[in-house]
């Protein structure tokens, strides 16, 4: 395990370093752009649990009303939402609205593959069992749950329960059983399939790779 968490470090450390060289190019527009519109807010960041559950602050474009969390929705985001800026739908759309976390890559609080990191809110619907192990590792910018998931707004939207009840009963549980998946499959060809992956998502978002790729995720 110790050996391919100094591989896995290493390689969140190179890759970062590039990404954020190779991006500058597209996150200065979008800065500006940013800077322009909505209520010229360019990052946002959110404390969320981390490595060994300790806290840090995540960083994201904005693309949402600077008081959405106290305003109606409250941290979960639907289709739709009135709260999320006219700009800020593109840059979710895409998920160009998460390349800033690449600068938390860079300095060790996240990792390219992992558990998403969570708030309190969130994480708290989940067992004992997945809050004690869950972040083992470092939390990443994607993952097994982040793609099944990635249409979370969709299935928030579209159930008959609220936003609060639908992410307790509904998503946690499954969203907890795969992370736990990827904490007992981890390795370094797992983690180059879920990169492989995430992009192929964002280009084919109707596709259904993960599952033809990932025979034995769990089915709640």
């Amino acid at each position: 395990m110790k050996p391919y968490l100094f591989i896995k470090r290493t390689m969140d450390v190179v890759l970062s370093g590039i990404a954020i060289l190779l991006l500058s190019p597209l996150l200065i527009p979008v800065m500006v752009i940013l800077k322009c519109t909505g209520e010229h807010d360019i990052f946002y960041g959110q404390i969320r649990i981390g490595l060994n559950n300790r806290t840090f602050k995540i960083w994201k474009f904005a693309t949402m009303l600077r008081d959405s969390p106290s305003m109606t929705g409250g941290l979960h985001t639907t289709q739709g939402d009135p709260r999320v800026l006219p700009f800020g739908k593109f840059l979710r759309k895409t998920k160009i609205n998460e390349i800033p976390q690449i600068f938390n890559i860079f300095l060790g609080d996240m990792s390219i593959v992992g558990p998403r990191p969570l708030v309190d809110k969130t994480f708290a619907p989940y067992s004992d069992e997945v809050k004690a192990r869950i972040y083992t590792v470092r939390p990443g910018l994607t993952g097994i749950g982040s793609i099944i998931f990635r249409d979370e707004e969709a299935i928030l939207t579209h159930s008959k329960l609220s936003p609060d009840e639908c992410y307790e009963k509904e998503i946690a549980p499954r969203k907890g059983a795969l992370e736990m998946w990827y904490l007992d499959n981890i390795g370094l060809w797992t983690d180059i399939k879920l990169i492989f992956a995430t992009a192929w998502v964002v280009l084919f978002p109707k596709s259904d790779i993960v599952n033809k790729w990932f025979k034995n995720l769990p089915q709640i």
